[in-house]
């Protein structure tokens, strides 16, 4: 990592270095391309945001080489989460993953950002071809020197605002109180405490509670609560305000407080990623109500889609076109995380008496349960066929030990019976005999991976598996 020329002309410039711009500098330069980053900051901010990602999401860490790095700052949990209402009735559950899950990894991992963040930018000193320049605030996102420009400066992006477009506004805008919490693990309070993470369902006063986990020798729990009508959000994050409201878990001797603030959490989705070389991802093109705690993953899926197909136009000469798919392949595919976090939401934050009831019907036969999706990215860089194509494949493991991703690498896959795979001659990595089951579930011999792990194409036949490569070459010929 070097300090950015400004008279040099980067392949990617990057706005913002929180942990979406700090991956995608990463993987882009994992492939080579030169990339200068702009962070108005100059130090990583202290405090935690986001506390959650899933095992999806340590599979791209592991596609950037730092899954290790990342396995240490973070907390494997096989456990899920419950919604419970003021009898203790469980309503749903959310199931946990035990040992590893069809990623290759844990299926939940929690963090403390300030850990992540440093994790993702000491990643970059490895890359002389990344340039980071803090305290560099951008007005004019156009004028950067740049082959292409990626907006990753969250919910008050200066990239969208150069972009333009509107947000479709899926329903939520709610404040709450959120508040971090430095417990001594010792206490007999804090032991009792769930290990999953809990929606307290009580329409008096809606709560969520995230065991985030320890960190050395304290233990971070998190609360989130509900602003109700009467509450004044100037003054509800002070101590003598907050402690009353979960006295019956947890005193002021139990631990102190690290942040408390008032956030308002929104659902919204950008119409339009793109314009000409200037692109979004993460909050500045979406925003996740945390009630599934997908937030921070999704904007890490947009820049896993990202880069390959930066890296494809840049280094490999594919059509600037390649990127028209990034919008209409991620956003139907957030829009089904952010949908189930505002229905579940509404689970939640059910305060009106005939709305509770409604919801105490639809669960009086017992609790319901689910587990994250696995949505089909929308049109674009695929064969245009039902699932299983356009969702991510399983990461299973080789006859050696390997996780199959890193046989991989950062390129596209064929992977299937030997018989169909015999004599391929095809511009990528080539696994016969990998993943028969999962093939075999969906009727299948053989498939195509991008380098996303985003399934391209299946074949029952060798005939199907040439047909699928010939279009691949073309979606990837270049200009």
């Amino acid at each position: 990592m070097q300090t950015p020329r400004p008279d040099r002309l980067s392949d990617v410039a990057i706005v913002g270095l929180g942990p979406v711009g700090a991956l995608l500098a990463n993987l882009l330069g994992q492939a080579g391309l030169t990339v200068d980053v702009h962070e108005r900051d100059r130090e990583i901010h202290a405090l935690p945001r986001a506390v959650h990602f899933d095992g999806e999401i340590m599979r791209i860490f592991q596609a950037a080489d730092l899954a290790e790095e990342v396995a240490r700052c973070a907390r494997a949990s096989p456990y899920g989460a419950r919604y419970i209402d003021p009898s203790g009735r469980v309503l749903v559950e959310r199931r946990g993953i035990e040992g590893e899950g069809p990623q290759g990894w844990a299926g939940s991992w929690y963090f403390h950002q300030p850990d992540l963040d440093r994790t993702l930018r000491a990643g970059l000193e490895r890359f002389p071809n990344v340039s980071v320049r803090l305290e560099s605030e951008i007005a004019t996102p156009e004028d950067l020197p740049a082959r292409f420009v990626v907006g990753c400066d969250g919910a008050r992006s200066v990239v969208r605002r150069a972009i333009g477009g509107r947000q479709r506004d899926l329903g939520l805008h709610q404040p709450w109180l959120v508040v971090d919490l430095l417990c001594d693990p010792a206490r007999p309070r804090v032991a009792a405490l769930p290990p999953y993470s809990v929606q307290f369902c009580d329409p008096s006063r809606p709560m969520t509670l995230v065991n985030v986990g320890p960190s050395g020798a304290i233990v971070r729990r998190r609360w989130e609560i509900m602003l109700m009508p009467g509450d004044d959000p100037d003054r509800i994050a002070e101590p003598e305000r907050f402690w009353p409201m979960i006295a019956r878990w947890l005193a002021p001797e139990d631990g102190h407080i690290e942040r408390a603030a008032v956030y308002t959490f929104h659902s919204v989705v950008q119409e339009g990623w793109r314009r000409g070389r200037l692109l979004l991802a993460g909050d500045s093109c979406h925003q996740t109500p945390p009630f599934l705690g997908q937030g921070l993953c999704a904007g890490l899926r947009d820049v896993a889609n990202l880069a390959w197909k930066l890296a494809a136009i840049v280094r490999d000469g594919a059509p600037d076109s390649l990127l028209d798919t990034y919008e209409s392949e991620r956003r139907p595919h957030v829009a089904t995380f952010i949908e189930l976090a505002v229905r579940m939401g509404g689970v939640i934050q059910a305060t009106d008496p005939a709305a509770v009831a409604a919801r105490d019907r639809r669960f009086a036969g017992g609790p319901e349960s689910f587990s994250f999706p696995l949505p089909q990215l929308g049109a674009g860089c695929r064969v245009d066929d039902p699932s299983p194509i356009g969702t991510i494949a399983p990461q299973p493991r080789l006859p050696d030990g390997r996780r199959m991703d890193d046989t991989i690498g950062a390129r596209f896959a064929v992977l299937g019976a030997r018989d169909v795979l015999a004599g391929l001659d095809a511009p990528a990595a080539i696994l016969p005999d990998v993943g028969l089951d999962w093939l075999a579930t969906h009727g299948s011999r053989a498939a195509i991976l991008r380098p996303d792990r985003y399934v391209y194409a299946m074949a029952r036949t060798r005939a199907e598996l040439d047909a699928a490569l010939a279009r691949l070459a073309r979606d990837l010929r270049p200009a």
